[in-house]
């Protein structure tokens, strides 16, 4: 008997069923965020071991609360992922509304019993644990963002019913914010919500309208404060190279003493008090000093893979809705490491804003676990994986 010569699939090759899909695109993500995740936990522990020890701690205190923090956000990853990402929808207008109640608790008088002022900002709310509503209000306005899109594409021609309703809902959650004060974070949402708003098709003539509108509003905002002080160091760095300036200039120390390969995990320099927040606002730094232009290379190539695979689920959504959250969601990644890594480098004033599963801050690795995980979540949809939908 003459066995059957084996010939070649003549038709698509299919991926196998599994939890995730048929697609490649999810497991690229979790991929993606595994190695985000994995060396942002061995830079953390460089970067914090000097502060954790000078403040009579465990080298280990920083990296061992942000792997906690690390392990939970996996768990919210997962159920993200795994609930159809149509819920969201629905829950737009309550994740507002929480997220508003929330902000406003954090600044109101009388209850800095829960939320007391850190480093002359009250932007955390104390309630058994600690958390940054400001963080989460990053979602809640790209979910709400995207679900007001859809169901008013077509009143964009018009500027008070187009794109009036959603600068009243957006001003509820960014004033908050703003007199925390975190006006970086006011502004990152603000533009989040405005990508996603571009992406539905809002007219390019309204933005360039209220962007005039708003010059005054935030020239007297930069006007002011140690704002106005940042921004002249960030125009004139030798002026105070000892105050205002310092940050920028250690940074770009740490990038410059890198080199090619790094001087070695570990063998930091700047984190002994020279860089102040090195393992938050300016982790990229030290990624620079011990890993080198090798290791910034490595941090960047992973950055933009998932940003190119999150814009691939977003063409490839089921639905407006799903495009639109896929688009949100990747920009929240993306804006934020862009930011992050410009402030390092001396291209844009000093943030405070967090690289992306990599700098210390529970709040902000949950959030951008949870995002990551609504962005599989329309991937499985787009490639058939069961539950993804409803």
């Amino acid at each position: 008997m003459h066995r059957p010569m084996d010939v070649a699939p003549t038709g698509p090759v299919r991926l196998p069923e599994s939890g995730m899909g048929r697609g490649w695109e999810p497991a690229a993500v979790m991929m993606l965020t595994l190695l985000l995740l994995s060396f942002g936990l061995v830079t953390l522990y460089s970067a914090s071991s000097v502060l954790a020890l000078r403040q009579n701690l465990p080298d280990t205190y920083y990296v061992l609360r942000q792997a906690g923090g690390a392990g939970f956000g996996l768990l919210v990853l997962g159920v993200c992922a795994w609930l159809p990402y149509s819920m969201w929808e629905r829950l737009a207008w309550p994740l507002v509304w929480i997220t508003f109640i929330a902000l406003l608790i954090v600044v109101l008088p009388g209850t800095e019993s829960i939320a007391p002022k850190i480093n002359g900002a009250r932007r955390w709310l104390r309630v058994g644990v600690t958390i940054q509503p400001s963080e989460f209000a990053k979602v809640a306005v790209v979910v709400w963002t995207a679900a007001i899109a859809v169901k008013k594409s077509e009143q964009f021609a018009s500027l008070s019913r187009g794109l009036g309703p959603f600068f009243v809902v957006w001003g509820l959650v960014l004033l908050p914010i703003a007199l925390e004060p975190d006006l970086s974070t006011a502004c990152l949402i603000g533009l989040l919500g405005l990508l996603v708003l571009f992406a539905a098709g809002a007219r390019i003539g309204h933005f360039l309208f209220l962007g005039l509108l708003m010059v005054p509003v935030l020239e007297r905002q930069f006007e002011v404060g140690f704002r106005a002080t940042r921004i002249a160091a960030f125009l004139n760095p030798a002026g105070d190279p000892s105050g205002a300036g310092f940050q920028v200039r250690q940074s770009l120390v740490a990038l410059g003493s890198g080199g090619l390969a790094g001087v070695g995990f570990g063998e930091s320099r700047q984190k002994f008090g020279f860089l102040p927040e090195a393992h938050n606002d300016f982790i990229f730094a030290m990624v620079g000093e011990e890993w080198g232009w090798l290791g910034v290379v490595f941090l960047v190539v992973l950055y933009t893979a998932i940003v190119m695979v999150g814009f691939r689920i977003a063409r490839r959504a089921p639905d407006r809705f799903g495009e639109l959250l896929a688009i949100g969601v990747t920009n929240l990644v993306a804006l934020q490491a862009v930011l992050h890594m410009a402030v390092g480098l001396g291209l844009v004033p000093p943030t405070g804003l967090a690289l992306p599963l990599v700098s210390y801050g529970r709040s902000n690795l949950i959030v951008t676990l949870a995002a990551l995980g609504i962005l599989m979540a329309v991937a499985r949809a787009s490639s058939g994986g069961k539950g993804a939908r409803a």
